[in-house]
């Protein structure tokens, strides 16, 4: 296929992707899930855990082999600018009056989920065909304990904006846990792509290139973005340009030294200027960023998950074990967190539902995973489970709490009626 053909191939590819993430979307949206959910669900649709395996023709043809590649290219120029919205949002995330209750929610809420995925897969690994060949067991284990201690961070957000529960005292300490907790898991997902090397020579260079990144970002772009965003009469889209300049070069300089693009974005994102401007510039990369180029991130990682690897019993077991070690080790262990803070188990339960999540958040660990050769395609897809189940069941699990509330309080006021 040349180039001509595999470049219009690759525009129909994305136009059947993005309707389709489209009309999941709004379809999840009706039954009350946030639109990420439908998307995810279109991307493992567009796969082979549906479409490649009801029309494989189809596929085929949508998706050839040659296409891929690009698809690979530009959602990843959208997963590099979306970490740096997240990364900008991360960094305005208050914990002030919230240090130690928010400090124990996430330290609860990544050890446990942690230890239990290292145990789990340490403990199956004998039994089930799950891990890659040539990849030491303590590094696949660590891998999937660090997916599972992932939250959802951005779709916390959303949900806690979208329940008008910004500034509340659930809303505060889930955003301040949520933040620590993703802060924490990130940097133990770039340890763990140094272990994988198994090379001295690498982790030398990912962990000496890591410190250098560090030290330009703080000392040299930080001040230099600082003094272009303040300059008075700065037009937005030449600032969108320096923006994009500075992140595609953080993109590439990581991508380098072994610890993947999209920890460049974020941590650009991290020490971008907190200002008016500097909020106008990330508001401008924001929306196409989610409309257009998530939804290719979200078709290709369905591309590469293939639920029938599943329908043995024993990889079967490992999924729905991983399911259950990720509910138990997130929502259980920020729950007992928060109780062991002080909070009331109102707040202290809610902020586990919300914290356990993954949603998007997993999928990109998860393809770091997969790209750098530490997860096979069995394990991938189980954990791709995990990231949707506990998506899906964070909105029902919500409301359900609230209408039991609501059904408490409707009766203590009879009560009181009754009593008075």
């Amino acid at each position: 296929m040349d180039i001509a053909t595999t470049t219009a191939r690759f525009f129909l590819a994305a136009v059947i992707i993005l309707i389709t993430c489209r009309l999941v979307a709004m379809a999840a949206r009706r039954l009350g899930q946030p639109p990420v959910v439908g998307e995810m669900i279109a991307g493992v649709l567009l796969g082979p855990s549906l479409l490649g395996l009801v029309l494989p023709g189809v596929q085929n043809a949508l998706f050839p082999d040659a296409v891929r590649p690009m698809i690979y290219v530009v959602s990843h120029i959208g997963l590099v600018a979306f970490m740096f919205g997240v990364g900008h949002e991360f960094a305005q995330q208050k914990v002030r009056g919230l240090g130690r209750p928010a400090a124990t929610v996430s330290l609860a809420g990544v050890t446990a989920p942690l230890v239990l995925g290292v145990a789990f897969i340490l403990l199956v690994h004998g039994h089930a065909d799950i891990l890659k060949d040539g990849v030491p067991v303590g590094v696949s284990a660590l891998f999937v304990g660090v997916a599972l201690a992932i939250t959802a961070f951005p779709m916390l957000a959303r949900i806690i904006s979208e329940r008008n529960l910004t500034g509340s005292r659930l809303g505060s300490l889930s955003l301040a846990a949520g933040a620590i907790d993703d802060g924490v898991a990130w940097i133990l997902l770039a340890l763990t792509i140094g272990l994988a090397t198994g090379d001295p020579n690498k982790i030398l260079v990912t962990g000496g290139g890591t410190l250098l990144f560090v030290l330009a970002l703080w000392f040299g772009v930080r001040p230099a973005l600082n003094w272009i965003m303040a300059r008075p009469g700065a037009a937005v889209e030449h600032l969108v340009l320096v923006t994009a300049v500075a992140l595609f070069a953080a993109a590439w300089w990581t991508d380098l030294i072994g610890l993947y693009s999209v920890f460049g974005g974020f941590c650009l994102g991290f020490i971008f200027p907190r200002t008016e401007i500097g909020n106008r510039v990330v508001a401008a990369i924001s929306p196409v960023t989610k409309i257009v180029f998530l939804p290719l991130f979200f078709a290709y990682s369905g591309l590469n998950t293939e639920f029938g690897l599943l329908f043995t019993l024993p990889l079967l077991l490992v999924s729905l074990g991983c399911v259950a070690v990720a509910i138990l080790g997130k929502f259980g262990a920020c729950w007992f967190g928060g109780r062991l803070a002080g909070e009331e188990n109102s707040v202290a339960i809610r902020v586990g539902v919300l914290m356990n999540a993954r949603g998007l958040m997993q999928l990109i660990a998860l393809n770091v995973g997969l790209q750098t050769g530490i997860v096979t395609p069995a394990l991938f897809s189980a954990l791709v489970l995990v990231a949707i189940v506990t998506t899906v069941m964070t909105a029902p699990w919500l409301s359900w709490l609230d209408r039991r509330a609501e059904r408490r309080q409707a009766k203590r006021e009879m009560s009181s009626v009754a009593a008075g």
